[in-house]
C-alpha cells in the first residue's frame, strides 16, 4: 500500500506568517493613505510639467479651480413618485 503523507506542524505556521504579513501590508497602506496628503500644484507649475505640455499641445489651458462657497446651496428635494394606477 502507498504510504500516506501527513503535514507537519510547520504548515499552519507558514500560513500564519503569510497572513500576518498580508495584514501588516494592508494596515500600512491604510495608515499611509489616511495621513498622506496629495501634492497640489498651481496652474503655473502645471504648465511646465509633462501634463501641462500635453494640455498645451492639445490646445487646453490649465486654470485654477473655483473657490468653494462658504455656504453650500441645499439640494432640491426629490420629486414625489407618480402612482402606477392613478384612480
Amino acid at each position: 500500500m502507498a504510504e500516506e503523507r501527513r503535514f507537519s506542524g510547520a504548515h499552519p505556521a507558514v500560513i500564519a506568517v503569510v497572513l500576518a504579513f498580508v495584514c501588516a501590508v494592508i494596515l500600512t497602506l491604510l495608515i499611509y493613505d489616511r495621513w498622506s496628503h496629495p501634492d497640489v500644484t498651481h496652474p503655473e507649475v502645471a504648465r511646465t510639467t509633462t501634463t501641462g505640455q500635453a494640455a498645451d499641445s492639445a490646445g487646453a489651458k490649465p486654470l485654477p479651480t473655483d473657490p468653494k462657497l462658504r455656504v453650500e446651496p441645499t439640494p432640491a428635494a426629490p420629486r414625489p413618485v407618480q402612482p402606477a394606477n392613478p384612480n
